[in-house]
């Protein structure tokens, strides 16, 4: 039986640039780090955090298992004040959606530096 989502694989074209802006603009932390052959970081919103991403090297997985999808998986995050992480988003200079109310509530989407999209929904899980 399943028991929680532990990790979610991110696979970019340039990790040292994907963790600065999911560091310094999104405010996520660094979990761990490894370079055993094959180069990971492992980040997440807080260290207390239950699910965290794996940001991997594109092309080497790709090298390494060329049969895996290596597409952008679709990512909802959760926020308790949305308007306040959209302004601060846009002041930080990241692309960000309007946002728009949906069936399931308030969400609006951002995207990364390599132009992969997430969206961000107001409540919690």
């Amino acid at each position: 039986m399943f028991t929680q989502l532990g990790q979610v694989m991110l696979y970019v074209d340039n990790q040292d640039e994907s963790v600065r802006f999911w560091t310094e603009k999104l405010g996520f932390v660094v979990v761990d780090e490894a370079n055993d052959g094959m180069r990971w970081i492992e980040i997440a919103p807080s260290k207390e955090a239950e699910t965290t991403i794996m940001l991997h090297d594109k092309k080497k997985v790709a090298e390494m298992s060329p049969e895996l999808n290596l597409d952008t998986p679709s990512l909802m995050f959760f926020t308790e004040n949305l308007e306040q992480l959209h302004e601060e988003l846009k002041s930080k200079n990241v692309k960000v959606g309007k946002i728009v109310q949906m069936p399931m509530g308030r969400v609006f989407n951002f995207s990364d530096d390599e132009e992969n999209y997430f969206a961000v929904m107001e409540g919690s899980k």
